[in-house]
């Protein structure tokens, strides 16, 4: 006998002043459903998560929820008015003598349930509201970003605790590993449209640009039968014509059907540009510690970061990523030891707390505002990479309308947030760039752009993050805060220093690493990784011999322009310089034809 569905959407219709959020929406959540919610930041994610647990009235249509049927929501903001602790308010939907489910939760979510709610911090007021959705185990799970503040070990712990509830659940989150792991079934909100697939998230990307080219298909074929019915009514015979009525009255149809379609959000128009190169060596750390108090940070730690290095910090919340993050940036001093920066360095920096943006303010003066951006004497232009550009236009770049332009940062989304702060750093340009949480909030394919802008980056990257997949796909080196003020460097992204550190130490990892991601190949790169390589390694794999080739064809025209015998006495400048970029692609020619060879063993090697 088939279960009656935990709750289901019947025609709603909802609007804010605009264009419909949704409108004639109808959806049915069944038991034991496990549901990724998806689409572009302002999309109406959350809202339709909000309309989902009833606190969101639509303008028409039902919800209905059946009698006995429990549902709970976690907000990303929650509001703690009333409650002395974090734990009270955990806790404050439980019967008496069930708060030990508090206590559970908050052990794996890592939050103090003693700690005082005037001073929670963010995280901790949302690992509070995460806990206590867990602790009231109702029948549907409604998830707003549950992820965002969790480190990696915590989000493994709420990975196996979803996966082993009866309860069903809808999750909205940037996190791809989390959603690939945990649902079966995806909801896609597109231009207020939701559409439903029987496939979990890692089905996503495939059936989104299938259902995307088949409107590209039919658009085309709409486009061209209205132009031969336009053909038509001019040149056709007047009484034919007026005969046929009903050929016009559907041609008109046609053009006001054309007219109606919502043309697809395309992608934020980002773009890094890599300032002059800075010297080889970038960061050199020698024997640094730092300690607050009693709690020792770091200990006797030695890096050297070379120009076009990717490096990720990985580790526990608290264990001091950012800390090390500051100290190679040289924003903070070690207490023993030296951090050396090399020579003609350009930072731009993404801080996880966004205090490069000020909510008070306008997008408009957030970035006509900064001195560093302003066009002298021209209150509505800012510098973007060297040309001016009007701050409207440069902010429809980044997918901002033209409305939102005077409205107070507050107001947005944090994945608009992390877009404005995207814009921010990307107008000037930089040669050592500085990441620090940049995937919270960011929908699928702002955060498939930013890795291959990454990827193209000629600079030098630092990455902290708690998203498994981005490491996979960023890193090149990973440097581990393992606790005690040991930090550990390991090759690759976050599946390889998993494997590097079990096979190291004998132990399990904690949780699950990472599945290998199957991204959206930038170009040149293949859809699935070589056998035996990371991503990051069978993306150079596919990458080296255009590479090759390329530096192959500069040697042969730098040869060939420095085989003039007259051109040393006749232009000196010249020459010199022709000889040093004749010796510079020499030596880079060497080490990536020794990449490639090693890549190729390793690949072999993996199969035998």
């Amino acid at each position: 006998m088939a279960r009656a569905p935990l709750l289901q959407l019947n025609d709603i219709s909802l609007t804010f002043g605009g264009d419909p959020v949704f409108d004639g929406l109808d959806l049915v959540i069944q038991p034991g459903d496990r549901v990724a919610l998806v689409g572009r930041n302002g999309s109406g994610k959350s809202t339709l998560m909000k309309v989902m647990a009833g606190l969101v009235e639509p303008d028409r249509g039902a919800r209905v929820l059946p009698a006995g049927i429990s549902v709970g929501y976690m907000e990303q903001h929650p509001d703690l008015t009333g409650f002395d602790t974090l734990g009270d308010f955990a806790a404050s939907g439980l019967a008496p003598g069930e708060e030990y489910r508090v206590a559970r939760a908050a052990e794996g979510l890592k939050f103090a349930p003693e700690t005082p709610c005037s001073s929670a911090s963010g995280g901790e007021r949302r690992r509070a509201a995460l806990a206590k959705l867990i602790a009231e185990a109702p029948d549907l799970m409604l998830l707003d970003e549950p992820t965002n503040h969790l480190d990696i070990e915590a989000i493994a712990w709420l990975e196996a605790e979803l996966e082993g509830t009866r309860a069903g659940f809808v999750i909205i989150s940037h996190d791809r590993a989390f959603l690939r792991a945990l649902t079966r079934a995806t909801l896609w909100i597109d231009r207020g449209k939701v559409r439903r697939q029987e496939e979990g998230f890692a089905g996503f990307e495939a059936w989104r640009d299938k259902i995307w080219e088949e409107e590209d298909t039919a658009r085309h074929k709409l486009d061209r039968k209205i132009k031969a019915e336009a053909r038509w009514a001019v040149e056709g015979i007047s009484a034919r014509r007026k005969r046929n009525q009903g050929r016009v009255r559907a041609l008109q149809a046609m053009r006001e059907d054309r007219a109606a379609q919502i043309r697809r959000q395309g992608a934020a128009a980002m773009a890094l540009e890599t300032a002059p190169k800075s010297g080889k060596r970038v960061i050199e750390a020698k024997g640094i510690s730092k300690a607050y108090g009693d709690k020792i940070i770091l200990s006797d730690f030695s890096v050297l970061i070379n120009r076009g290095d990717r490096v990720a910090l990985v580790g526990p919340n608290g264990a001091g990523k950012t800390t090390l993050l500051k100290l190679l940036t040289g924003e903070i001093a070690p207490d023993s030891g030296t951090v050396k920066l090399g020579t003609g360095l350009e930072m731009a920096v993404f801080d996880q707390n966004r205090t490069a943006l000020d909510d008070s303010a306008s997008l408009w003066e957030n970035l006509a505002g900064d001195k560093t951006l302003r066009v002298s004497g021209k209150a509505d232009q800012v510098m973007v990479r060297g040309q001016p550009k009007h701050v409207v236009g440069y902010l429809k770049e980044f997918l901002f309308d033209e409305s939102q332009a005077r409205a107070p940062v507050s107001t947005l989304s944090g994945g608009e947030k992390a877009r404005l702060i995207l814009a921010k750093i990307m107008a000037q340009p930089s040669n050592l760039l500085v990441l620090d949480e940049p995937t919270n909030d960011l929908d699928v394919e702002t955060l498939d752009l930013l890795q291959e802008i990454i990827s193209d980056y000629e600079g030098t990257v630092l990455l902290v993050s708690h998203d498994r997949d981005f490491l996979d796909r960023v890193a090149a080196t990973t440097i581990a805060m393992e606790g005690d003020g040991r930090a550990t460097i390991y090759a690759g992204g976050w599946s390889d220093y998993v494997a590097q550190r079990g096979a190291a130490t004998g132990e399990a990892p904690v949780g699950k690493p990472a599945a290998k991601p199957k991204p959206k190949p930038g170009p040149g790169a293949k859809k699935s990784a070589t056998p035996g390589l990371t991503f990051t390694e069978s993306h150079r794999l596919e990458t080296l011999p255009a590479e090759i080739d390329k530096l192959t064809a500069e040697i042969g025209k730098l040869e060939a322009f420095l085989s003039d015998p007259e051109l040393f006495t006749r232009e000196p400048v010249k020459f010199k310089k022709g000889t040093e970029a004749l010796v510079e692609r020499q030596e880079k020619l060497a080490a990536a034809e020794e990449e490639w060879l090693a890549l190729m063993e390793k690949a072999e090697a993996s199969e035998a």
